[in-house]
């Protein structure tokens, strides 16, 4: 059944991002950070996302939820950063035939991306985009369902207000799409079988977001 998802991401294919992140990130240290980097924490909430199932051609929804994120980024120029980016959302899906006597099914969903952002005006104030990908980890509450971890990507815009020198608040919006594909199932267990049957190849979501940043 597994094997039916190109765009699933083994274990191990998850700690060769990860490594390939960290290595890019020491590539940008040893040449120098040129421009203002920071840290950022978010509150947010997610708004959206839901699937086909193609046995039953319900629409299985994922609910609206809060969220928090937490982004590192580190300057290349007066206007560029390289982005890391982690976002957590602890949600439910609702559908009533997914389990006997239990309409939903709680389900935590995790981003890791690896973009940048771009200031208009500068670093540090104003409208700015964002951008990256990485990967999706979904894991449903039900102990005997099988995780999922994909192929994802993230977009965006913002504004930035500076306090001081040090510190900032941030406004973004932003979307993301997880690649699924439409041959097989996920959240699957051995004497179970999978609670979705997928129709469609993408998850999607969006995000409002206010962030306190700490500038150096």
């Amino acid at each position: 059944m597994h094997a039916a998802f190109p765009w699933r991401v083994r274990g191990k294919k998850v700690w060769l991002w990860c490594r390939g992140v960290l290595l890019a990130l020491l590539v940008i240290l040893a040449r120098g950070v040129c421009a203002e980097s920071s840290v950022t924490a978010y509150g947010g909430y997610v708004f959206g996302g839901s699937v086909t199932d193609s046995t039953t051609g319900q629409t299985v929804d994922v609910l609206d939820a809060p969220s928090y994120a937490l982004a590192l980024d580190f300057g290349l120029d007066p206007r560029s950063q390289v982005q890391v980016f982690f976002n957590h959302q602890q949600t439910h899906i609702q559908a009533p035939s997914f389990l006997s006597g239990s309409p939903q099914i709680g389900l935590g969903i995790s981003y890791l991306q690896l973009g940048g952002t771009y200031f208009i005006d500068g670093i540090g104030h104003g409208v700015y985009v964002m951008g990256g990908v990485g990967v999706t980890y979904m894991s449903p509450s039900v102990s005997d369902l099988s995780s999922e971890t994909r192929l994802s990507l993230n977009a965006g815009i913002g504004y930035m207000i500076p306090l001081g020198k040090h510190f900032g608040i941030r406004f973004e919006a932003r979307g993301y799409a997880t690649l699924l594909n439409n041959d097989g199932g996920i959240f699957c267990a051995s004497n179970k079988g999978c609670v979705i049957t997928i129709n469609g190849q993408g998850f999607y979501q969006g995000e409002g977001l206010v962030g306190l940043t700490v500038r150096f």
